[in-house]
């Protein structure tokens, strides 16, 4: 089995195994109920059965026990005693004080010579009482080397042996793939294994799910080794020395079902290949020659025709199971002989009508063992047999040819027209690529291979938008095709940390093609607008204004020419960009990427109910397409401004999901984001702990030096953790690294920096920086002037407040109050509410002070901000309220978790459960179960009332 799914000798680190560690720690010291003393491992090959073992045994020697390890050969099944020998070897030269019949039996057994186990006898022991009780004596010892030697001798000669060794030091008994252990060796282990009660002995063993021998099954505690689960699957990848990434990552996971052999392997064989995955129709990966071994073995003698049939089934996938069946004249109730061989060898399954591989990599094994021109037949026979699916069949005709061809190209170009026109990117992609690669004309081979790589950014995979950009390249010299593809190569380098070398690539692409060609300036400068603001550096920052004059000059207009203002000037002329991005937010036929950047266009300018209603609708898209879930950037943008929508489990819920998205397909300004809000929420609901180790996490995976956007959210993170810790002062210093010196503090961002302004005048007040505080808000009001949304107006308003002689803060706290355009950030305008209350109770008007803390608990409860939560209560017993109201019930939305509260959203929004478990990737039934533990919690009877529950807590967006 393969060695490298754990990191260290006791298998601490042994990836998605904890539950059997502790199980097999457990039996080793005598801890778990197992009274027969032998706990046999089961497992698929490549489960980790070895890798347990191994643990095991240190873990074994760790305790002082005395390890003795043998390993079942498939080449020695037919020796008998050979598993045996290997077991007892390092203890055979105790065997001297055995009594001399077992000894004798024992020593035959190993095909040892007859004298040699006489003289033993004779100068061992000769004559003791061991021997006489046992029958033993010197004359019998020739008997038993002219007769076989029997049977139950020999096992009890094995157990003798055992328990001397034992009583000087425990024992532990260690067998791998026990199922290919000789029977001699099977019976002798099963008879000690049932007389071990009184022993310090235990037995592990480790056997092939479907292949545990009978002899071992009676007297052993079975612990079976399950497939990994997703998270550890994925784990273990990332723990690879070359992790796949993206579409090739997906692919491995699939097809390694779950085997941790499998996944190392898969890893290894494709290192190299990027994040693209092999073309092909089957789809199939490489298997290195140790995969092959182990799962293709089993194909060995089979009959021709079953082989044949094998191999339309492989390359055929579940989709095209009927053609595969058709073409190989086996349809269910027809001709079923060639089935036996591969069912009786446990390749497949046969099952009410339906052949299916046992495993995934069985397939996979099945494809890679043919010939070129095996594979080739079988794809033109499913080809054949596919007339009526164009995309199918085009598939398995490109996997059947090698050299160019435009009429497979111009099917597979089709193929992906229509893919994404359903809004199946990826699927598009794929085709293109393919189309490219089999097509003969230069100049259409280059035009297929940018058209790929537009899909590929669709689908958010930037590392295969390099490659096949780097493939277009190299293909044309012409100068419009060169210009399209370095667009898409800057997308690519966009969602990287990689600021500085995006934007030294995309900004000269917009400043030449400002003049000739501005529509092509325009889409490289939108995209540098979204690297710009998370740079924040002032020098690309004016450059690209200045690009965008230029294009402003020959008519730039529309969503992404309104990104490209707001992103790098979000104060300038504020009202008129408003009325444009509401004006255009409402035309009809918006396409995805304009409701992208309208989208993080409104939540730049503080439209955040706008934001959440134009991403949400994106991500809707989006998760009903092929693509589901796949546009990070969109759901670390939507995540975002569910946040200050006041809407944080649905934020929660959509960073984690935008994080593990944009881990996986590399793209790390949505990940770091996603992370960063990740890392606030556990802050602002009390986990300090938890945020900063997630904090630390999400920035050990990035390099952010260049990146002053994510250095504000780092900072705002760090000093709410401060503030929730009562370390006032330690926010303060986070918070104080906002803004620069000098007599006119400049913003360390010219947007997100100002977002902290508030909670800087809090910390400011508690620890006695307010001459400081107020330079800087009373600074940030000149900068700002008339460009100032509702919500920095309600922020800089608070601060002042704070920061205020007594005779002048009411009238800010006031004007921080004033309308309700504030309620569309709940949580920073029940932070206002708190600190008036705070405020009014000191100047002893506990009544009006009363009604603002209602309101702001109100807030704080539905948000389950814990710390502000136990600061209004507080406030209140001050204010005399014994029993403070709104206090968060037992029970209701509190209680779901975070997948109950999306299956609870999805279903009050009418979706049935097979909807749900599609949009999820869940079965039906497993969606009924978790609304069957939702309406309890939610108090409800029936679907029809779930909206009416989860709106009345804020919980549906």
């Amino acid at each position: 089995m393969a060695r490298g799914f754990d990191t260290d000798p006791e298998g601490g680190g042994i990836v998605g195994r904890e539950q059997q560690l502790a199980r097999i720690r457990a039996f080793l010291a005598g801890d778990a109920p197992d009274p027969d003393r032998l706990l046999l491992v089961a497992g698929e090959p490549g489960a980790g059965k070895t890798t347990l073992l191994d643990a095991a045994v240190a873990a074994a020697g760790g305790r002082g026990l005395r390890v003795l390890r043998a390993r079942g050969d498939q080449s020695e099944a037919e020796l008998a005693f050979a598993g045996l020998h290997q077991l007892l070897r390092p203890v055979l030269e105790e065997a001297h004080d055995l009594p001399g019949r077992q000894r004798a039996a024992l020593w035959a057994a190993f095909g040892l010579d007859t004298d040699e186990a006489l003289g033993a006898t004779d100068e061992a022991a000769p004559g003791t009482a061991d021997e006489e009780a046992a029958g033993a004596t010197d004359e019998a010892a020739p008997g038993a080397a002219e007769n076989p030697a029997e049977p139950l001798l020999i096992r009890l000669a094995a157990l003798t042996l055992l328990s001397d060794a034992a009583a000087r030091r425990p024992l532990c008994l260690v067998v791998d793939d026990a199922h290919w252990l000789d029977d001699g060796s099977l019976d002798t282990l099963a008879f000690v294994a049932r007389r071990l009660a009184d022993e310090p002995i235990r037995v592990l063993a480790a056997a092939r799910t479907g292949a545990v021998p009978d002899r071992l099954a009676a007297p052993a505690v079975r612990m079976d080794v399950p497939p990994l689960a997703d998270d550890p699957a994925g784990l273990l990848l990332d723990r690879q020395p070359q992790p796949p990434a993206g579409e090739l990552r997906e692919r491995i996971l699939r097809q390694a079902a779950g085997s941790p052999l499998a996944l190392v392997e898969l890893a290894r064989s494709t290192a190299g290949l990027g994040d693209a995955p092999p073309d092909g129709a089957a789809g199939n990966l490489p298997l290195s020659a140790r995969l092959e071994q182990v799962f293709a073995a089993r194909l060995t003698g089979l009959p021709a025709a079953t082989r044949r049939v094998l191999l339309l089934v492989a390359a055929a996938g579940d989709a095209d199971l009927p053609a595969a069946l058709t073409a190989a004249g086996a349809l269910p109730g027809g001709e079923a002989a060639p089935w036996g061989p591969a069912e009786d060898a446990g390749l497949v399954r046969l099952a009410s009508g339906r052949i299916g591989f046992r495993h995934p990599l069985m397939r996979s094994a099945v494809y890679q063992t043919a010939t070129f021109q095996e594979r080739r037949a079988a794809h033109l026979a499913l080809a054949d047999a596919l007339h009526g699916s164009p995309d199918r069949r085009a598939w398995h005709l490109a996997a059947a040819t090698l050299a160019p061809d435009e009429d497979i190209a111009g099917l597979l170009a089709a193929t992906a027209d229509r893919a994404r026109r359903r809004g199946g990117y990826h699927a598009a992609a794929a085709a293109l690529e393919r189309a490219a690669m089999l097509t003969p004309d230069p100049e259409c081979h280059a035009r297929r291979l940018v058209d790929a790589a537009s899909m590929a950014m669709y689908a958010g995979r930037p590392r295969w938008v390099e490659a096949i950009t780097a493939k277009a390249v190299a293909a044309t010299d012409d100068p419009h095709l060169l210009a399209e593809a370095s667009l898409r190569a800057g997308w690519a380098l966009a969602v990287t940390t990689r600021h500085a070398a995006c934007l030294d690539f995309l900004l000269p692409i917009a400043e030449a093609a400002a003049d000739t060609a501005p529509d092509q300036a325009l889409a490289a400068l939108s995209t540098a607008a979204t690297v710009v603001y998370h740079a924040g550096d002032e020098t690309y920052r004016r450059r690209a204004l200045r690009i965008a004059r230029t294009i402003g000059e020959r008519g730039g207009t529309g969503a992404p020419w309104l990104w490209t203002w707001i992103a790098c000037d979000p104060f300038t002329d504020r009202a008129e960009r408003l009325r444009l991005l509401r004006e255009t937010a409402q035309a009809p036929g918006l396409t995805l990427p304009e409701l992208v950047t309208l989208g993080a266009a409104a939540w730049a300018l503080d439209e955040t109910d706008l934001a959440v209603r134009v991403l949400g609708g994106a991500m809707d898209h989006l998760r009903s397409t092929t693509t589901a879930g796949t546009n990070a950037t969109v759901a670390q943008a939507l995540a975002l401004s569910q946040f200050e929508s006041g809407a944080w489990d649905a934020a929660g819920e959509t960073a984690r999901e935008a994080y593990g998205t944009a881990a996986e397909s590399g793209l790390e300004m949505a990940a770091t984001s996603a992370g960063f809000l990740e890392a606030m929420l556990y802050a602002v609901r009390g986990d300090t702990a938890g945020a900063r180790g997630r904090l630390d996490a999400v920035r050990a995976g990035a390099d952010l030096s260049r990146s002053r956007g994510h250095d504000v959210r780092i900072r705002l993170v760090l000093a709410t953790a401060a503030t929730v810790d009562a370390d006032y002062a330690g926010a303060y210093e986070h918070l104080r690294g906002l803004f620069g010196e000098g007599p006119d503090p400049a913003p360390a961002h010219y947007h997100y920096a100002y977002m902290g302004l508030a909670d800087l005048a809090a910390a400011a007040e508690r620890t006695g920086c307010t001459d400081d505080a107020r330079e800087i808000v009373e600074a940030a009001e000149r900068r700002l002037g008339d460009g100032m949304s509702p919500r920095l107006r309600q922020l800089t308003r608070r601060a002042r407040a704070l920061l205020s002689p007594i005779g002048e803060a009411e009238r800010h706290f006031t004007a921080a109050l004033d309308g309700t355009a504030g309620d569309q950030w709940p949580f920073e305008r029940a932070q206002a509410r708190l600190d008036y209350a705070e405020w009014l109770r000191r100047r002893r008007r506990t009544a009006e002070a009363r009604r603002l803390l209602a309101q702001a608990l109100t807030v704080f409860e539905r948000l389950d901000a814990r710390p502000w939560i136990s600061r209004t209560r507080a406030e209140l017993r001050a204010c005399g309220v014994t029993a403070p109201p709104g206090e968060r019930a037992a029970g209701g939305v509190g209680e779901l978790t975070a997948q109950e509260l999306q299956i609870a959203r999805l279903a009050a929004e009418g979706l049935t459960n097979r909807a749900i478990g599609e949009r999820l990737l869940l079965s039906p039934r497993t969606i009924g179960y978790h609304l069957y533990q939702v309406f309890p919690k939610l108090g409800v009877t029936s679907r029809a009332q779930l909206r009416g529950a989860l709106e009345t807590t804020g919980h549906m967006t």
